[in-house]
C-alpha cells in the first residue's frame, strides 16, 4: 500500500513538468515568441525603422522584458521558499501561482498581427512566466522527499523527459490544427480549427488560450496525487522568523565551498541556457527567415531530443552522478552557440553559401536537437545536484536560493545580448555573451563536490 502511494505521489509530482512545459515550448520558444518578434519588427518598421534596425529593436524589447521578469523571480524566490519552509505549506502557493499563470496565458490572444496589444501581451506573458516559475521552484522543493539521493537523479530525469513529451504533444496539436503559415494553412494543409481566421493570425494567437487550458487541465492529477507531507502547524511562522532563518542559511552556504561554487556556477550556465531557449525561435525568425511552421517542426525535433536525452541523462545521473552529466551538456551547448554565431543565410563561418542553400536550415535543425537534449539533461542533473546540497529540513529555502542564483543574473544574458545586438547590429554576434557565460559556469564546477556537502 505504501509503495502504491509513493508511486502515485511521484507520478503526481511529475505531472507538473507535463502541465507547465507548453508555457516554455509553445510560449517562450517556438510559437508565441517568434510571432511576437515578427509582429514587433513589423510594428517598428511601421514607425520608420529600417528592416535590420527593426529586427534588432524587436529582439531588444523581448530581452528587456525578460530581464525584468528574471529580476522579479530572483528577488522573490528565496523569500517564498523560506516562508514555505517556515510555515510548512507549499501547495497553496503552487495553486495560487498556477492560477495566475493560466489567466495570463489566456490573455496572449490579444496580440494582433498589426501590433495591436503588443505591450499588453508582452506584460501578460512575462507576468505569467514569473508565476509559472515561482510554482515550479516550490514544486522542486518537494523532490527530496520522493526518494533517496541515488534515486533522485532518475526521478528528476524521468520527470524532465515526461515534461518534454508534453511539449512534443502540445506542439504537434498546435502545428497540425491551429498555427497557420503564410498561406493561411496549418502544417498538414488545414484551415485553423474552430473557424479561426488566418488573416488575423487567430490560429497562432490561440496558442495562449491553449497553454492556459493545457496547464489547468493537467494540474488536476498533480493536485490529486501529489499530497504534501503533513507537518505540524508552526506557531512561530512569522515574517521575522522567516527572515532570520533565511539569513542564517545564506551565511551557512557562504561557508560551504562546494554549495556556493555550484550555485554561482549554475547561475551563469542556467542564464545562458535560458537565453538559448528564449532566442532560438527569434533567431530562426530574424536571421533565417523561418515561418512559424518551420519553427514548430524545429521545436518538435528539439523537444523529442530533450525527452529522450533527459531520460538517458537521468540514468547516467543515477550511475555516475550529476556532475559529469552537467559538464557534458555545457560543452555540447558551447559548440551550438559557436555555430549560431558563425552562421547566417549567406555563410557558415568563412564558407560562403549560394542563394537558397538549405545548409543553414539543416545545421540549425541539428542545433535544435542538441539544445533540446543537452538543455533538458542539464537542468535535470542540476536539480539532482541541488538535492545533494540541500538541508533536508529546509528544501524549499534551498531551492529558493537555487532559483535566486538561476535568476540573479537573469538580466545579464538578455542585457548583454541586447547590448551586443544593438552595438554590432547583428543578431548572430548578439549571441557571443552566451558562450562566455557557459565557459564561466564550467570553470566554477571545479570546486563542486559530486556528492554535495549537506551540513
Amino acid at each position: 500500500m505504501q509503495d502504491t502511494i509513493g508511486r502515485k505521489r511521484i507520478w503526481g509530482w511529475m505531472f507538473f513538468d507535463w502541465a507547465q512545459q507548453p508555457y516554455a515550448t509553445l510560449g517562450l520558444t517556438f510559437v508565441f515568441a517568434p510571432y511576437f518578434a515578427a509582429v514587433a519588427a513589423g510594428w517598428y518598421m511601421a514607425q520608420g525603422l529600417e528592416d535590420q534596425a527593426a529586427r534588432a529593436s524587436a529582439q531588444g524589447l523581448w530581452s528587456s522584458a525578460q530581464t525584468v521578469a528574471g529580476l522579479v523571480i530572483a528577488i522573490s524566490a528565496p523569500f517564498l521558499g523560506a516562508w514555505a519552509d517556515t510555515s510548512g505549506r507549499k501547495m497553496p502557493w503552487i495553486y495560487g501561482f498556477t492560477t495566475l499563470a493560466v489567466v495570463m496565458a489566456s490573455m496572449l490572444w490579444i496580440l494582433m498581427p498589426d501590433g495591436g496589444g503588443l505591450i499588453f501581451a508582452l506584460a501578460a506573458f512575462w507576468i505569467g512566466f514569473v508565476a509559472s516559475e515561482s510554482a515550479f521552484n516550490l514544486n522542486n522543493a518537494l523532490l527530496p522527499s520522493l526518494g533517496t539521493p541515488q534515486q533522485i537523479g532518475r526521478i528528476s530525469g524521468t520527470a524532465t523527459a515526461f515534461g518534454y513529451w508534453g511539449g512534443v504533444a502540445s506542439l504537434f496539436i498546435v502545428l497540425l490544427f491551429f498555427a497557420e503559415n503564410d498561406s493561411g494553412k496549418t502544417l498538414i494543409g488545414l484551415a485553423p480549427a474552430f473557424g479561426l481566421d488566418p488573416e488575423w493570425r487567430e490560429g497562432t494567437r490561440f496558442t495562449g488560450p491553449f497553454i492556459a487550458l493545457w496547464f489547468g487541465l493537467f494540474m488536476i492529477p498533480y493536485f490529486i496525487w501529489n499530497r504534501e507531507p503533513r507537518v505540524p502547524k508552526n506557531p512561530d511562522a512569522t515574517v521575522g522568523r522567516m527572515l532570520k532563518d533565511l539569513k542564517a542559511s545564506i551565511v551557512n552556504i557562504s561557508r560551504r565551498r562546494s554549495c556556493a561554487s555550484f550555485l554561482v556556477s549554475s547561475m551563469f550556465y542556467r542564464d545562458a541556457l535560458t537565453a538559448l531557449y528564449s532566442y532560438g525561435g527569434i533567431y530562426a525568425t530574424l536571421v533565417l527567415d523561418w515561418s512559424i511552421i518551420q519553427i514548430g517542426v524545429f521545436g518538435i525535433i528539439a523537444a523529442i531530443a530533450a525527452a529522450v536525452i533527459s531520460w538517458l541523462g537521468g540514468i547516467a545521473d543515477e550511475r555516475v552522478g550529476p556532475k559529469p552529466v552537467i559538464r557534458w551538456c555545457i560543452w555540447s551547448l558551447i559548440v551550438v552557440c559557436t555555430v549560431i554565431v558563425g552562421m547566417s543565410r549567406e555563410h557558415l563561418f568563412i564558407i560562403p553559401l549560394p542563394p537558397g542553400s538549405a545548409v543553414p536550415d539543416v545545421v540549425f535543425f541539428i542545433c535544435g536537437a542538441i539544445i533540446g537534449g543537452a538543455g533538458g539533461a542539464l537542468y535535470s542533473a542540476s536539480r539532482s545536484l541541488m538535492v545533494r546540497h540541500s538541508d533536508p529540513a529546509r528544501p524549499a529555502e534551498a531551492f529558493g536560493l537555487f532559483a535566486l542564483t538561476g535568476k540573479a543574473t537573469a538580466f545579464l544574458a538578455p542585457a548583454l545580448i541586447t547590448v551586443f545586438t544593438l552595438w554590432t547590429q547583428s543578431n548572430q554576434l548578439g549571441f557571443l555573451p552566451v558562450i562566455f557565460l557557459f565557459l564561466l559556469g564550467l570553470a566554477l564546477l571545479v570546486w563542486v563536490k559530486p556528492e554535495g556537502d549537506v551540513p
